[in-house]
């Protein structure tokens, strides 16, 4: 890694220590996919003690850390339910190893996941906003939510009926670390797959972030030097 700076160059400098192998097997494409999104997943579905057999639903499973949440939560043997925006990433959802896929665009989205699962253990929430929202309605009384981003420009509001999953604080350098070697070893065991959906050269970066403003891209984006 760089600490945070040089994504945006053909070349750039990192400290030693920073420095993180890549295992055999794993495309160097598939691995800079995983550096944020695969430690961020890992640590995520840790937290949240995903156990066989609970429902979970995954906002945004079409994304970079939503589509990796999906492949953890169903390696764990849990029953996954993928939203996200448009029918047409349900059969990416439904192939990381999701039993059913919404599309939370249509009206009342919510209501059918409830309906599926008679109220899931377990959302994942990187959404915010009115997706949130309506995602905290399919929990179960009792059941947990882990928020973690806000795509749609503001955070989810608590409800009274769920219990959100321990942050844990901010992640030390060592556990970033752990959690990076974790996602890209899981990769190479073929156990965890980034979803890269499309790429663009370097010199049009500013087309690349036009579309993820758009929501119009699945998976990760990469920039090709």
């Amino acid at each position: 890694t760089t600490g945070g700076t040089g994504g945006y160059a053909e070349l750039a400098v990192a400290r030693v220590e920073d420095a993180v192998p890549v295992p055999a097997g794993v495309e160097p494409r598939d691995a800079v996919a995983l550096l944020a999104d695969g430690r961020t997943a890992v640590l995520l579905h840790r937290r949240a003690e995903v156990k066989a057999g609970e429902w979970v639903l995954v906002e945004a499973a079409g994304g970079g850390v939503g589509s990796l949440l999906v492949q953890l939560a169903a390696a764990s043997d849990a029953r996954v339910i993928g939203a996200a925006r448009g029918a047409g990433k349900g059969g990416l959802v439904l192939s990381l190893g999701a039993v059913a896929y919404v599309d939370y665009s249509r009206p009342g989205w919510e209501r059918e996941v409830a309906e599926l699962s008679g109220g899931v253990d377990l959302v994942f929430d990187g959404v915010g906003g009115a997706v949130g929202a309506q995602g905290l309605l399919a929990v179960r009384p009792g059941g947990r939510a882990s928020v973690y981003g806000m795509a749609s420009g503001s955070w989810t509001e608590p409800a009274g009926h769920v219990r959100a999953v321990p942050d844990g604080g901010v992640p030390s350098a060592a556990e970033i670390r752990a959690f990076t070697e974790e996602a890209l070893a899981l990769a190479a065991a073929g156990r965890l797959r980034p979803t890269i959906g499309q790429t663009y050269p370097l010199h049009e970066a500013a087309e690349a972030h036009r579309a993820i403003e758009a929501r119009a891209t699945t998976g990760k984006t990469l920039l090709i030097p």
